[in-house]
């Protein structure tokens, strides 16, 4: 969501190397593409300038540290104050077990999706979640929940009678009491648009099940819309702590970098994708890493650690370290890090190459990888040698892909084994001076 900002603001700094001090003159041009750039992120326009006179006050005048270049000193103050202006501290639930969520926003926010992501992420932490259908509207949305609860083996309540909304939340705290639940997040009614009857609605369930957290479901790519929205519904209810949907999209992302100093509700977690694993608690220090090109390590480790099997990683390691390696392992891996997220939501998390725009067809050419491989036989995986015309032909053709596909990538792997074997047998240095030698002369594309 942040591509084009992270851009920007790479381009605005670029123009600070090489001078010894941060002066008024130097700092200015500088500023002023820096505000332009979160400008056009959609950041709201008394953010934007606010946040760019606190930079200027912090950066003017200071000596550069010996080592250090100006521009990565100017990163420093610019990083500190995006994670200010994103909500220092902790984002953490606050309430005692049994831990009682509300879940509001407007129609097509993602709400009900959300709720399943936070039942499964609090389940993941220890928690029995506990969903409640509160949105007596829309049949459909009642079934999704139920869907998504079975999905993720949380508890489930829903009244498909009724439509006295308070009446079901205190049903459903009855009915989650009875089945030892330490979680219950009620799924509200949205709407089209901020109207007084949906304020009054959640604000009666509020009453009734006295809620530990009020958490807003915001679409992020809404743009300052999602900041209008925030406020309002913190004026109503009072809100405790935010949702950003969709940031995976290519939305401008201004929502995220304003709502917390405009409302001052925290944003507590973030929607990165479509499926239930696809979010996380927002750490508005990782996000202002990501934002300024450096990177999201410790993301990117928490997700290997979720998804990646301990024993597995040490077996594979093995294989590697033998270059015992064939095609069915490769496709163990490629499923292990597809379970990490999309390509492009990986590569971001990289220092360096958080603007960094993958070929749209990344993920796509994946899972051609992976139809290949799957479309071959056990001892084919294990010894790709034997692959002779016929056998490409019918895997081409069980996958559909070209031979030319199949081809390529068998190439693509014997060159990979090739490489293993020479670290195995001592040639990795050797190897090294190969490729700088082809870097030389041109040779190696991305070299």
């Amino acid at each position: 969501m942040f591509e084009s900002l992270t851009e920007k603001l790479g381009q605005a700094l670029r123009n600070l190397r090489g001078v010894g001090t941060l002066s008024e003159e130097n700092m200015a041009e500088a500023l002023k593409e820096v505000r332009s750039a979160l400008l056009s992120a959609d950041v709201h326009f008394k953010v934007a300038r606010e946040f760019v006179e606190r930079v200027q006050q912090q950066a003017v005048g200071q000596q550069v540290t010996k080592g250090i270049a100006p521009g990565q000193q100017v990163i420093k103050i610019i990083h500190d104050e995006l994670v200010r202006l994103l909500g220092e501290g902790t984002t953490a639930l606050s309430g005692e077990r049994p831990l009682k969520v509300l879940m509001v926003g407007l129609h097509g926010s993602g709400k009900t999706t959300s709720t399943a992501k936070l039942g499964k992420l609090l389940k993941k932490r220890g928690y029995r979640p506990f969903v409640v259908a509160c949105d007596v509207y829309r049949p459909a949305a009642i079934d999704q929940l139920e869907i998504l609860a079975k999905q993720e083996e949380l508890g489930f309540y829903a009244d498909r009678v009724s439509k006295d909304v308070p009446a079901i939340g205190s049903a459903a705290l009855a009915e989650a009491q009875a089945a030892t639940a330490d979680c219950i997040i009620f799924d509200t009614a949205g709407r089209l648009q901020i109207d007084q009857d949906l304020i009054e609605e959640v604000k009666r369930l509020r009453a009734r099940v006295q809620p530990d957290e009020v958490l807003l479901v915001a679409d992020g790519a809404l743009g300052q819309e999602a900041v209008n929205v925030a406020k309002a519904f913190h004026d109503a209810l009072q809100l405790t702590g935010l949702v950003l949907t969709k940031m995976d999209g290519d939305a401008r992302g201004g929502a995220a970098l304003s709502i917390k100093t405009i409302t001052g509700v925290p944003i507590k977690f973030v929607g990165t994708g479509e499926k239930t694993a696809d979010f996380e608690p927002f750490h508005p220090d990782r996000l202002a890493s990501r934002i300024l090109g450096m990177g999201d390590v410790v993301s990117l480790v928490e997700k290997a650690q979720e998804t990646i099997d301990q024993k597995d990683a040490e077996k594979m390691a093995e294989k590697l370290r033998k270059a015992d390696f064939n095609l069915e392992d490769f496709l163990a891996q490629m499923q292990q890090v597809k379970k990490m997220g999309s390509m492009q939501s990986i590569v971001g998390m990289l220092p360096g190459m958080s603007g960094m725009q993958l070929p749209e067809g990344a993920d796509k050419q994946m899972a051609r990888t992976e139809a290949i491989i799957k479309s071959m036989t056990f001892q084919e995986r294990r010894k790709p040698e034997i692959l002779n015309g016929s056998r490409r032909k019918r895997i081409a053709d069980g996958s559909g892909t070209k031979i030319v596909e199949v081809n390529q990538l068998l190439k693509q792997f014997s060159e990979m084994q090739k490489m293993m074997r020479m670290f195995k047998g001592g040639g990795g240095k050797k190897m090294m001076r190969q490729l700088e030698a082809m870097r030389g002369k041109g040779g190696m594309p991305g070299f």
